[in-house]
């Protein structure tokens, strides 16, 4: 009972004890962007947050986003190295504390005659039982807490680090998708066109038979069908690699109602997302949090490595009973104990000190860099997204009437040429032009879509991504 309350006690000082912390006053480098975004036409400022599960409208799409928030083996792993961290912080914090630990010996040992103080064969015996710590550290100028504070932000940074993961993972499933229908699409053309092509070259074929047609006609026709077969072929191996990507991206087999067609039009995500201003992206990009976290942890090794400059006192301490007898143990009058303090002044280590202090300076100004320029991609990225949100509409809007002006142009020249008014080489360019600008079509319709995703993402997602802390 005795030793435990001394056990006690002694903690009890110890923690009274912590000293001061020698971390600089952290405060936020400024922002190196602009307060306001050139806000196109028709972009919303208001800053409420759309989780994924409003933003994209496909029921197919978040069925698969959600399998992969599942089984995708990168956001596993990002889960993993929260949980290391979680536990490297946990070993760092317990340095806060003596490790007190019990321990029992015994000892026993024969002396010649010729070497003991009586003369004669000696054999000693020796027991003892106690608790206690070894070389535990006073932390007066705040050295294992400004190591704890910097454990602390590592771990916030393995927090955001899966947020990271996370919203790519969740953008990356939706461009594959999406990427995925629009191959589709064109394979459906490609086929198309190659189908009303082959049926061009028979007539050509059969023209040329009858020596209507010439040579010229029937190899111009022959070249079209050719290329049409190159581009289904080209478009067939897309479809099979997308749906290949889909899967990893996923982690798990898929079944064939995941890659059913679906126009890219039917395919919806909110259009009127938020945007907010610039200051909303250091609260909610995580990819700035990072860079912030990793910063503040630069600022807490400053702490450590001013306070090396200062002497650091060690306690070792041990209370417990011990005697000859073994039986006799744990009799009264056996009690035995010891308390060892030590101390560590500085007085000359050629700047080894010094220089540990000026790198922390200097890892804390790269930080410092790294947080700016991070910020400074980020608002790019929305910046950019911004910009061709509307372009790509407008886009969207005139390659539609080109595909709608070359069917009909194609409708006419097809028309004219089978009533012979007019050479096949006119029904070959616009069947080329339309073919060409349906493709287009397609691309463009993605990449809008596809701007809009990339839009969400360098907002820094929705609110939905905080649940999962």
């Amino acid at each position: 009972m005795n030793t435990c309350r001394l056990s006690a006690a002694v903690v009890a000082a110890l923690i009274g004890l912590s000293g001061c912390s020698l971390i600089p006053d952290y405060q936020r480098p400024e922002a190196p962007v602009d307060q306001t975004w050139d806000m196109p036409a028709g972009a919303h400022a208001n800053a409420r947050r759309v989780n994924w599960q409003e933003f994209f409208q496909s029921a197919v799409l978040k069925g698969l986003i959600n399998q992969s928030l599942t089984n995708n083996r990168d956001l596993r792993v990002a889960a993993l190295n929260i949980e290391k961290a979680q536990a490297q912080y946990r070993i760092s914090r317990a340095d806060l504390l003596p490790t007190i630990n019990a321990s029992g010996a015994g000892n026993s040992q024969r002396v010649p005659g010729d070497l003991s103080t009586t003369g004669d064969n000696q054999i000693t015996h020796q027991y003892s039982a106690g608790v206690g710590f070894t070389s535990y550290e006073l932390d007066f100028f705040g050295r294992v807490h400004s190591l704890n504070q910097q454990a602390l932000e590592s771990y916030f940074s393995t927090v955001e680090a899966q947020r990271s993961v996370r919203l790519s993972l969740i953008a990356e499933v939706a461009s594959a998708y999406f990427q995925l229908q629009a191959d589709q699409q064109l394979l459906a053309i490609s086929r198309q066109t190659l189908a009303s092509q082959q049926d061009s070259y028979a007539l050509v074929k059969s023209s040329y038979e009858q020596q209507v047609a010439t040579e010229l006609d029937l190899s111009q026709a022959e070249s079209t069908v050719r290329t049409a077969e190159a581009a289904q072929a080209r478009y067939e191996r897309q479809v099979a690699q997308d749906k290949n990507a889909l899967v990893v991206l996923v982690g798990q087999p898929l079944a064939p109602e995941y890659f059913a067609a679906i126009e890219l039009d039917a395919l919806r995500v909110d259009e009127q997302l938020p945007v907010g201003l610039p200051s909303d992206l250091l609260m909610y990009r995580p990819d700035i949090l990072i860079a912030e976290h990793q910063l503040k942890a630069a600022n807490a090794n400053i702490g450590a490595a001013r306070a090396a400059f200062f002497p650091s006192i060690t306690l070792t301490a041990a209370a417990g009973s011990a005697s000859a007898d073994l039986g006799q143990l744990f009799a009264g009058g056996q009690g035995t104990w010891s308390f060892v303090p030590s101390i560590n002044i500085p007085i000359f280590n050629a700047g080894r000190n010094q220089a540990s202090l000026d790198v922390a300076k200097v890892q804390k100004s790269i930080e410092v860099a790294d947080y700016q320029k991070t910020i400074q991609v980020a608002f790019r990225e929305v910046a950019d997204s911004l910009v061709a949100r509307n372009s790509l509409t407008t886009q969207v809007t005139a390659e539609t009437l080109l595909v709608q002006a070359n069917q009909r142009n194609y409708t006419l020249a097809d028309s004219r040429y089978k009533e012979g008014v007019d050479t096949y080489l006119n029904a070959l360019d616009a069947q080329r032009n339309l073919f060409s600008s349906q493709q287009s079509l397609v691309t463009t319709k993605l990449s809008r879509i596809n701007n809009l995703v990339s839009l969400y993402k360098a907002l820094g997602g929705g609110e939905e991504l905080d649940t999962t802390r």
